[in-house]
């Protein structure tokens, strides 16, 4: 009977540990998965909301390292922070307006010179057909031109040199003559008429039948037409583009005057255990977003100068236009400097291939010495992105957001990056890591 007694109290303890899911613990984890969804959800409909207002934090933190050096000399933050913030708006509108009839006539040759380079780059290319250039680039720039079209002269040509001789005529055949010329010229009118017709039809068939119809012209301009309505759908609305603006500034204004106001609200929806540890990984992300973007503002002016210099020695035509549209950019790493190098090499095809090339071997020397001197230096103590984590970032969020998904790409990648040593690698698996370039050099010191 001991025996039985100690078995059956053994098996009453095992049920009681295997005792399944009960109706409130269904109902809990569905509520749970529903929020989750719902939150999702919310999250995607507003998402340019979102966006907008993580690019005003951003700038609201860099403001913040501003407005804590003018506190020392005694400066109100409020003050502080509208001073930077409108000052530096003034400054950029100073500027424009300054440059402005430079830039709009510049801007007006970019527009005009641009499709003449592009033509020039197609005609250069067809030159060199039997080169290694042409055999690269030939089947990209002309792939709507078929046999007909390359060879109608020379079709032409043939059936002129295959048509039969026409055989000296005698004095009684002059008036029969006379009515066969009429007749013959009344058939060639009728022909034209049906060439012109047919060569009104013939664009809307060539296109159906090649799929790639019309030169590099036509091609690039419309890619960049259906890219910019892809990248750029907010800015069919005048409002949405000026509501979002201001909302940035006004984003960084707040942030920058009480910053402590919202970093104690963050920290009352953690633990009391927790509130340490994420107050730490809160503040190491401000820092690290702070000092990338401090650093690709600073990257931003120096490439757009120097760009603009280098532009202006070589003689590209509309050098300032270029060089500030390289500057803008400069913000969008990787994928930004690539970008603002096309517009650039083609307007040096408009005097010669040569200085096409000398441009772009200006531009691959610009960004080499921006990568191995420029954002050495400006990143000590930063965050170290990998190349290839910021290439597939910037792919992701600009295939699912749009233009606005490749501007934040890169500090949320930085963020990320942050949470995941902190959180994870220290947290997790127990591993000492560097979160910032540079931070046990300074321990040590």
């Amino acid at each position: 009977m001991g025996r039985g007694a100690v078995f059956l109290s053994g098996a009453k303890e095992r049920r009681s540990r295997n005792v399944g899911w009960r109706s409130r613990d269904v109902l809990r984890a569905v509520a749970l998965v529903v929020a989750f969804l719902v939150a999702v959800r919310l999250l995607w409909f507003a998402h340019l909301l979102v966006l907008v207002s993580f690019l005003g934090i951003l700038f609201g933190l860099a403001v913040t390292a501003g407005v804590d050096y003018l506190k020392r000399w005694r400066v109100p933050r409020g003050v502080a922070a509208v001073l930077i913030v409108f000052g530096t708006l003034g400054l950029l509108g100073g500027f424009f307006a300054w440059s402005a009839p430079t830039l709009r006539e510049q801007s007006r040759e970019l527009r005009t010179k641009l499709p003449e380079a592009l033509d020039k780059l197609e005609r250069w290319v067809e030159q060199r057909q039997g080169g290694v250039i042409g055999t690269l680039l030939g089947a990209a720039i002309a792939p709507g031109k078929t046999g007909d079209q390359r060879t109608g002269t020379d079709t032409t040509a043939t059936s002129r040199a295959t048509a039969p001789p026409v055989a000296p005529a005698s004095a009684s055949d002059t008036t029969t003559r006379a009515n066969g010329a009429a007749d013959q010229r009344a058939a060639d009118s009728a022909v034209q008429a049906a060439a012109r017709n047919s060569a009104q039809q013939a664009p809307a068939a060539g296109t159906a039948q090649t799929g790639a119809g019309g030169g590099l012209r036509d091609r690039v301009l419309s890619a960049a037409s259906g890219a910019a309505r892809y990248l750029f759908p907010f800015l069919s609305s005048t409002f949405a583009v000026l509501g979002g603006l201001l909302l940035i500034v006004f984003l960084a204004i707040y942030v920058a005057v009480e910053p402590d106001t919202y970093h104690d609200g963050l920290m009352r929806l953690f633990p009391h255990h927790s509130r340490k540890r994420a107050g730490e990984v809160l503040s190491a992300i401000a820092t690290g977003l702070r000092r990338w973007l401090v650093t690709q503002l600073i990257a931003m002016l120096v490439i757009g100068t120097v760009t603009t210099i280098v532009l202006l020695l070589l003689g590209v035509k509309a050098a300032l236009p270029l060089g500030i549209l390289a500057g803008l950019l400069e913000f969008v790493p990787t994928l930004g400097p690539f970008l603002s190098a096309v517009p650039a090499i083609a307007m040096g095809f408009v005097d010669s291939p040569q200085k096409a090339l000398w441009v772009g071997l200006a531009y691959v020397g610009i960004q080499f010495a921006e990568n191995h001197l420029l954002i050495p230096i400006l990143m000590k103590q930063g965050v170290n992105v990998p190349p290839a984590l910021t290439i597939l970032a910037q792919a992701l969020m600009a295939l699912v957001f749009g233009f606005l998904g490749l501007l934040v790409a890169v500090p949320l990648l930085v963020a990320v990056m942050v949470a995941v040593k902190m959180l994870y690698v220290e947290g997790v698996v127990g591993d000492t890591v560097e979160v910032f370039e540079g931070e046990d050099d300074d321990d040590d010191e």
